[in-house]
């Protein structure tokens, strides 16, 4: 056989199956990454860069992923809808996907608050533990399902800050009549210490403390407290936020289209989430620190909760826990979890991590760091 008639012949039938395999595998891509075009409500401000910027961050991990065929436009609260009506417009279809936290709703149902955060619970590392390992993803799924939504962790700020306050808090009798705003069932627990609770979505705190409509405020932590600037109207600045430990921020879509979605971009949906959800509480972490110091450079006075404030506390969030029990089988089926949970996480935290953090941080104080 002439050899250079061969090689030709060969290189022909080459390039004729390999268009031939780019035409096959065209459709087939195109199938597995279909155009999708979602929105999703935020609950915050696009001026608090760290917790509406997870959405971002998730919405551009999956359009990355796919090379743009899955679009989710992110929009701030108030752009579509108000931001503590984010997980309602979902549900309705008005948007696909928000971006919230989970308590926001709990005077419709308790246990929304459950997956997000709730007095005395676990910190950060314990609720991602509980959601990924312990099968909390899991159990809020079964409620968020009565809600007409599917949620995966989206975010988590670690433990967050007691809130500013115009005047000190030396004893639990100091708490009687204060209106301060907090969100979640946390106001519930507070109440029965004589405090008068308002949930106030993170844009309008700062008029109702300045008009004085309220004489205290929680919101997250040193980072985005100094972008609202409560330290100028309210300069106690107390610690820790008890109601707080580890507030898982959620990503909450519509169940119906999450059902839509090809098994590949459902993955990608769950893995996307998880990136932007450790992505977030990294960089609290991280931006956290400096901006204590310039609040306190700034005129803010950093005070603790007194232990009595706080075992008052602890006592009163007890009370509710067995009250919401005692009628809610959703509410009891998921908190009897965390509980279990609960117990185990803070038994093992007090071994290594506890020893290692305290050495260190006696390090830093004595200035040897």
């Amino acid at each position: 056989m002439d050899r250079r008639a061969f090689i030709r012949k060969a290189g022909v039938t080459g390039v004729g199956a390999a268009a031939a395999a780019a035409t096959l595998a065209a459709p087939a891509i195109a199938q597995s990454n279909p155009k999708v075009t979602w929105r999703l409500a935020s609950s915050f401000p696009k001026s608090l860069d760290t917790i509406y910027g997870g959405a971002e961050v998730f919405s551009k991990m999956l359009s990355e992923a796919t090379d743009g065929n899955f679009q989710i436009q992110v929009f701030a609260a108030g752009e579509l809808v108000p931001g503590l009506q984010a997980a309602d417009a979902t549900t309705a279809g008005t948007v696909e996907a928000c971006h919230t936290v989970a308590y926001y709703y709990w005077g419709k149902d308790p246990t929304w608050a459950l997956g997000a955060s709730v007095p005395f619970s676990l910190n950060a590392r314990g609720m991602n533990a509980w959601h990924y390992h312990g099968g909390g993803i899991d159990l809020f799924n079964e409620f968020l399902a009565t809600q007409g939504l599917f949620g995966l962790p989206g975010g988590n700020t670690g433990v967050q800050m007691g809130g500013w306050f115009r005047k000190e808090i030396n004893t639990v009798a100091d708490l009687s009549g204060l209106k301060m705003r907090i969100g979640g069932f946390a106001g519930k627990v507070i109440q029965k210490l004589g405090v008068v609770p308002q949930q106030i979505a993170g844009g309008d705190i700062y008029p109702a403390l300045e008009k004085g409509t309220i004489d205290a405020a929680e919101w997250v932590g040193p980072y985005d407290d100094e972008k609202l600037g409560f330290y100028k109207i309210a300069p106690y600045y107390y610690y820790p936020g008890w109601w707080e430990g580890g507030p898982t921020v959620h990503l909450l879509f519509n169940k119906a289209k999450y059902e839509e979605l090809t098994p590949a971009y459902k993955s990608l949906l769950r893995t996307a989430a998880q990136a932007a959800d450790a992505d977030m509480l990294q960089k609290y972490d991280y931006v956290n620190p400096p901006a204590v110091k310039r609040l306190v450079a700034g005129g803010a006075k950093l005070r603790p909760f007194s232990q009595d404030i706080m075992a008052a506390c602890f006592e009163k969030a007890n009370e509710v826990y067995a009250e919401m029990e005692a009628t809610n089988a959703p509410f009891k089926k998921i908190w009897e979890s965390i509980k279990g949970f609960r117990k185990e996480h803070y038994l093992w935290a007090q071994v290594a991590e506890y020893n290692y953090d305290t050495f260190m941080m006696v390090q830093q104080r004595n200035g040897k760091l």
